[in-house]
């Protein structure tokens, strides 16, 4: 994804030390207006970006140009990516796909399986939704199954949140991973995906089940008793649902497409570099927003064809998907317009600088930052856009490739989820819905959040010995 950004003006010689200042001076705004004054994050970004540019020298009018191109261009690099992505998920919810996948998974699983099982359904139904839609529809699922099967609540919650919060953090097309690709020049969806995959698959192994069987043991409850019936929860009202496989395939066709794109790329780059036929098919057919244009297609019309949904019914569906997303819109676009005034201003440049002189790992120093402003905001997605910005144009000066890029990527994803505590929304949901006191939701959630986090940190950084990384 190559994020091209007319900049506003050519940075000045701007004084480094005022530049610094000026910098530290606009997170730090930018934190407490999101946690003091509870100010809405694009606001948040708009002003913080103020800061940046007229503290630093650059000027009121250069700052608010700047700020508003790059904006443009983050939401021409992701706008249609994630209200596709949107629409995806709530074509698979209404049409009953996502409950097929679930009740075929849980109804061949034995109790010993029951935490794999959900690992697996938390990251199948994560790929294509948000986290937060994700949560909704599968808490029902696991207030079921933890009836069904006796089983301590943790053992069959936990996992199916580390799936969920596994995929939301490293693989796109969700919105946090797409709208660090877009601060990034030479990024590649694809190849972050053939790291993002894997890497969440292991994570999910590694914290999932065996954390489940810790923290039942830290909170030993059992399915909330106050908790709405299963059915009448579920989104396909009663229809003939899908089968399990089309509706697993309408979940990973984009990924497939995207995929075979970035292999064909990486195994035959002279037959890319020539516009041979065949590669501009695949290019075409892996394009992110062509790929994720025929999974909502293929979607509509063949699980609508099989539950027998009317196309206007099932075309209500990608309307009523969109005003859930249009907060997480402004909140990317206001990253990106952030990020544009941190790279006119030439901070990029200090940085690269610094992490050159001081021989700091780039993956580590963007994990850091990435956790200090996901703690300090509560918001993966501010935390994301707010580290890719600071980070982009380090990578940039630095020629850094799109493989060092994606690891970079996720390591600032696996810094955005770390430490979910009170000023996380997801904390509190995770609370309500399954009835914890503050207390215990730390121990579960919160800590989970900080396991997946480090756990992701560090097999990227083993990945990171088979990748040049600008040092």
């Amino acid at each position: 994804m190559n994020n091209v950004v007319v900049l506003a003006a050519s940075a000045p010689n701007l004084n480094s030390t005022q530049l610094g200042i000026s910098v530290i001076a606009s997170i730090v705004v930018l934190v407490l207006l999101v946690t003091v004054a509870k100010l809405h994050p694009f606001v948040s970004l708009i002003l913080a970006g103020l800061v940046v540019g007229i503290g630093s020298g650059f000027g009121p009018v250069n700052t608010i140009t700047s700020f508003s191109t790059s904006f443009g261009s983050t939401m021409a690099s992701v706008g249609i990516l994630i209200g596709l992505g949107s629409m995806l998920g709530r074509v698979l919810m209404d049409t009953g796909a996502a409950d097929s996948i679930v009740d075929t998974l849980v109804g061949r699983s034995s109790p010993a399986m029951i935490p794999w099982t959900m690992a697996a359904i938390g990251a199948l139904i994560g790929l294509p939704m948000f986290f937060e839609v994700g949560l909704v529809m599968l808490v029902p699922v696991i207030v079921l199954v933890t009836r069904r099967t006796g089983l301590p609540l943790m053992k069959v919650a936990i996992p199916t949140l580390a799936g969920l919060s596994v995929m939301h953090a490293c693989v796109p097309p969700h919105p946090g991973p797409l709208a660090a690709l877009s601060c990034f020049q030479n990024a590649n969806i694809g190849i972050t995906m053939l790291f993002g995959i894997p890497i969440a698959i292991l994570t999910i192994v590694i914290v999932g089940p065996a954390f489940a069987h810790i923290s039942a043991k830290w909170v030993p409850v059992g399915a909330p008793a106050n908790f709405a019936g299963f059915k009448e929860e579920r989104g396909a009202g009663g229809r003939k649902t899908p089968s399990f496989g089309l509706s697993v395939l309408c979940i990973l066709l984009p990924a497939v497409l995207m995929l075979i794109n970035a292999i064909g790329e990486i195994s035959a780059p002279a037959a890319y570099t020539a516009s041979a036929p065949w590669t501009q098919v695949v290019s075409f057919l892996g394009n992110p927003e062509m790929a994720l244009l025929i999974a909502v297609l293929f979607s509509m019309f063949l699980l609508g064809a099989v539950g027998h949904i009317p196309f206007k019914k099932i075309n209500e569906s990608l309307g009523a998907a969109l005003p859930s997303v249009a907060g997480i819109l402004l909140i990317v676009g206001g990253g990106g317009g952030f990020k544009g005034v941190l790279v006119d201003t030439g901070i990029g440049t200090m940085i690269g600088d610094f992490v050159q002189n001081s021989h700091i790992s780039i993956l580590l120093l963007g994990w850091l930052i990435a956790v200090f402003v996901r703690v300090a905001t509560g918001s993966a997605t501010v935390s994301i856009m707010t580290t890719a910005g600071i980070l982009g144009p380090v990578m940039e000066t630095m020629g850094a490739t799109p493989a060092a890029i994606a690891l970079l990527v996720l390591a600032i994803g696996a810094g955005s989820i770390f430490l979910s505590h009170v000023n996380d929304a997801g904390f509190w949901l995770v609370k309500e819905y399954f009835n914890l006191d503050v207390g215990q939701t730390f121990k579960t959630w919160s800590v989970l959040e900080c396991l997946l986090s480090v756990v992701i940190f560090g097999l990227v950084l083993i990945a990171s010995i088979f990748v040049p990384i600008p040092a």
